[in-house]
């Protein structure tokens, strides 16, 4: 499970008192989905996650109210003055009632702050910062798919039981893969294995054939890859081009989608660890949900953000449904009140600090000879 401990002062601290008045806003409850679209996360989250986003609106279909729900979108180009400006523009002069998705760390840390203590709603669906329910936790923000402190600690913890007792990190030079390095270290140092080395990168870096040279003389017994997207998918090839896995090295993706194995390709990717939230064929409340999803995007099938995405704007609408209001003063706390099953994720409850505590799992990618 997702859990995480000591934070039980500060995420009260972040809790909110209900607002006197609840109402919806205009009207209309408009949903702002704001992502990389034309970067490296635009399979993982793209043109997909505002898909899942009208799906969830679909789905709702007023909640019993006849509650209008509008779907907004933008690319926030993986910049944090980018993203600030969008969401700006949104909540002063479009009066978006709540922003979902916002993969990149820097980006989602930046509207995190930007929204603290306005009446729109942060559903951080695919920010893995575990910040946002650290020392920068806001009362108007729930955090749902993964975040660094879980990928860092279930996928080292995952390793470690396997012998994976000394590591080296590729990095993204950025507040997702510094946050994934220092947990991930904190785990392993506390377990008695040892880093012995970490190199780090830019995003969107195409050549990591000199990092991984630094990590194949390092010795270590496992290579992890601190970073996401279109990074995450190079390293991996390359790493198959330098026969890392024939080396005896073994390679772990802290975050790494269905959509990027595709990318990969099942011969560069055989035999990567990873942690992951979601996948479509888990069950049949996620096959049925997945094969809408397909219907609706020609045929890709969905990222565990985009169905973050999914699950976030429609726990959102109903409890603007249940409150009659979309504030953030009323929704969020009536999101935190009680435990529920949610269909792509599981049995699931909200924590004060905003947290969704859900199951993880590990995940091997299959040879190419065992897959159907």
């Amino acid at each position: 499970m997702i859990a995480k401990t000591g934070l039980a002062g500060l995420a009260f601290a972040c809790a909110a008192l209900t607002s006197a008045h609840a109402e919806i806003s205009d009207n209309v409850v408009k949903i702002g989905v704001l992502n990389d679209i034309s970067g490296i996360f635009q399979d993982t989250n793209g043109l997909g996650s505002v898909e899942a986003a009208r799906m969830a609106a679909d789905d709702f279909a007023g909640g019993g109210r006849d509650i209008k729900v509008e779907v907004l979108y933008a690319d926030h180009q993986n910049k944090a003055d980018v993203g600030s400006a969008i969401v700006r523009r949104w909540l002063d002069l479009e009066h978006v009632d709540a922003i979902v998705d916002v993969p990149n760390s820097s980006v989602g840390l930046a509207i995190n702050a930007l929204m603290r203590n306005s009446r729109a709603t942060f559903l951080a669906s695919s920010t893995a910062s575990a910040d946002l329910t650290g020392k920068d936790c806001s009362p108007n923000t729930v955090q749902w798919v993964n975040d660094t402190w879980a990928v860092g600690h279930a996928t080292s913890a995952a390793m470690m039981k396997r012998g994976g007792d000394s590591w080296y990190f590729l990095t993204v030079d950025y507040a997702l893969g510094k946050g994934i390095e220092a947990e991930a270290t904190d785990y392993i140092a506390s377990h008695n294995g040892k880093v012995l080395g970490a190199s780090r990168h830019p995003l969107g870096t195409a050549d990591f054939s000199s990092l991984l040279l630094q990590a194949q003389s390092s010795k270590a017994k496992v290579i992890g890859l601190a970073n996401a997207g279109g990074d995450t998918i190079n390293a991996v090839k390359q790493a198959s081009e330098f026969g890392i896995r024939e080396s005896g090295q073994s390679l772990v993706a802290f975050l790494v989608f269905l959509n990027d194995v595709h990318a990969m390709g099942l011969k560069n990717a055989q035999g990567l660890q990873l942690t992951e939230a979601f996948y479509w064929d888990m069950n049949d409340e996620t096959r049925a949900w997945a094969k809408r999803f397909t219907e609706r995007t020609g045929g890709r099938y969905p990222s565990a953000n985009q169905a973050g995405v999914y699950a976030a704007t429609l726990a959102y609408l109903k409890a603007v449904a249940a409150t009659g209001s979309d504030d953030a003063k009323d929704a969020v706390p009536q999101m935190k009140k009680a435990p529920f099953h949610d269909p792509l994720f599981g049995d699931m409850q909200i924590r004060p600090d905003g947290r969704g505590v859900h199951a993880i799992y590990l995940f091997e990618v299959k040879k190419p000879d065992e897959s159907k």
